[in-house]
C-alpha cells in the first residue's frame, strides 16, 4: 500500500472516530444543543466542531489529545446544564436573559442596541412572525436563544374557538399506523386497535390494497386521514 493511500485511510478512520465522538457527546448534552443554541451553546459547539475537524484533517495531530479535547469541552457543557437548572443566576450568567425589544406598543431602542439589532433586524423578524405591522404588536421579546417571541394587541389576537363559545374537540397526538405501506402495530397497540380493524376502516374509505399508501394517521377521536403515494406528480415552481 502505497502512501498515499495510508493517508487516506487514516483520514477516513480519523474522521469515523470523530464521527462517533461528536455523537457521543452531543448525544450526552440533549437536544438542547441542537435546536436551542444559547450563546455559551454555540461557543462550545463551534470549539468541538473545529477540534473534530482538526483531528480528522490534520495528521500531524495527536488524535488522543484532540478526543480528550473534545470530551472535556462536553463534559464542561454537561456540567453547566446541571448547574443551570438548579441555579438561576448561573442561568443568567451563563445563557443570558431575555429582552424586550417591544413594550405596549412602543420601541424600545436601548433593547435593540443590547442585542446589537437595528431596525430592520427588528421588523424582518416581526414579518416571520406574521406581523407586517408592527402597530398590532404588543410586546416583542427576544429569548435567550435568538429568537423572538411576539404578544399581539388584544384586539389583533387571532379568535378561538372558546371566545365563540364553542366546544373543541378533544385534542392529542396522531398515531402513524401505517408508513410507507406497513402497518406499525406498537402504534395501534398504542390506541387499542388491531390490524383487522385498520383494514376494516380502510376498505370503507375504498382502499382495498396497502401498496399504493404512504401514510395513514388516526387521531384520538378516532379520525383517519390516508395519503396516498404520488410519485407521478411534479412538484409546482413558486418562484423563478
Amino acid at each position: 500500500m502505497d502512501f498515499k493511500a495510508i493517508e487516506v485511510l487514516d483520514v477516513t478512520v480519523r474522521s469515523l472516530l470523530s464521527l462517533v465522538t461528536l455523537f457521543l457527546v452531543t448525544k450526552m448534552l440533549g437536544k438542547k444543543q441542537v435546536s436551542q443554541l444559547s450563546l455559551f451553546d454555540y461557543v462550545i459547539g463551534i470549539s468541538i466542531g473545529n477540534f473534530a475537524a482538526e483531528m480528522s484533517i490534520n495528521l500531524d495531530t495527536n488524535y488522543i489529545n484532540g478526543t480528550v479535547a473534545v470530551i472535556i469541552f462536553g463534559v464542561v457543557a454537561y456540567i453547566v446544564s446541571i448547574l443551570t437548572m438548579k441555579s438561576i443566576y448561573l442561568r443568567r450568567f451563563f445563557m443570558g436573559v431575555p429582552t424586550i425589544l417591544i413594550e405596549h406598543g412602543k420601541l424600545l431602542v436601548n433593547g435593540m442596541r443590547k442585542v446589537k439589532f437595528d431596525l430592520n433586524d427588528l421588523l424582518e423578524e416581526c414579518r416571520i412572525n406574521g406581523y407586517f405591522d408592527i402597530s398590532e404588536i404588543e410586546y416583542a421579546i427576544m429569548e435567550t436563544n435568538g429568537t423572538v417571541s411576539i404578544l399581539p394587541k388584544g384586539e389583533y389576537k387571532p379568535i378561538v374557538m372558546k371566545d365563540m363559545k364553542l366546544k373543541a374537540e378533544k385534542q392529542g397526538l396522531c398515531a402513524n399506523v401505517i408508513i410507507d405501506g406497513k402497518v406499525m402495530k406498537n402504534n395501534l397497540d398504542n390506541i387499542h386497535k388491531d390490524e383487522e380493524w385498520l383494514i376494516q376502516q380502510l376498505k370503507v374509505k375504498g382502499y382495498q390494497e396497502l401498496d399504493n399508501i404512504l401514510l395513514v394517521t388516526v387521531d384520538i377521536n378516532e379520525k383517519i386521514v390516508v395519503y396516498e403515494k404520488n410519485e407521478g406528480i411534479n412538484p409546482t415552481d413558486v418562484l423563478e
